[in-house]
């Protein structure tokens, strides 16, 4: 589950209430919430099995705007995202890409606010999934 940028949490919900509680806390923090994908029921709909996988795709221009100012090529990672999955032993996850990690990936030098801003809160909010 180690990936370069990635920050992993166990969460004490499943997958879709550890996902629910977090677009509601997103929503509540006024962030637009672009897309859910339920990875599992794309799997069942072809015939496969996968155990419950879902990934949240949000953002706040006003956060990302600056940061697509400085390098437009920063907008493959934006809007930000969060999958929450469940491993075989049940155990349910949440990993999200660290903002500093993708400030990093672009080499953005002026992004320092923003990126600590989107770090704080997604730090804030997982927590609050997870717990």
């Amino acid at each position: 589950m180690e990936a370069e940028g990635l920050v992993p949490q166990k969460s004490s919900r499943s997958a879709k209430a550890t996902i629910d509680r977090l677009a509601a806390a997103l929503a509540a923090k006024g962030v637009t919430i672009f897309a859910r994908i339920d990875h599992g029921a794309g799997a069942a709909a072809v015939g496969m099995s996968l155990r419950p996988t879902e990934l949240l795709i949000f953002g706040n221009a006003k956060g990302g705007t600056p940061l697509m100012q400085e390098n437009q090529a920063i907008g493959i990672d934006l809007p930000l995202k969060a999958l929450a999955w469940e491993d075989a032993s049940g155990q349910a996850w949440l990993a999200y890409n660290d903002p500093a990690w993708i400030a990093r990936r672009h080499g953005l030098a002026h992004g320092a606010g923003p990126v600590a801003a989107m770090a704080t809160l997604l730090t804030e909010l997982a927590r609050h999934a997870t717990t």
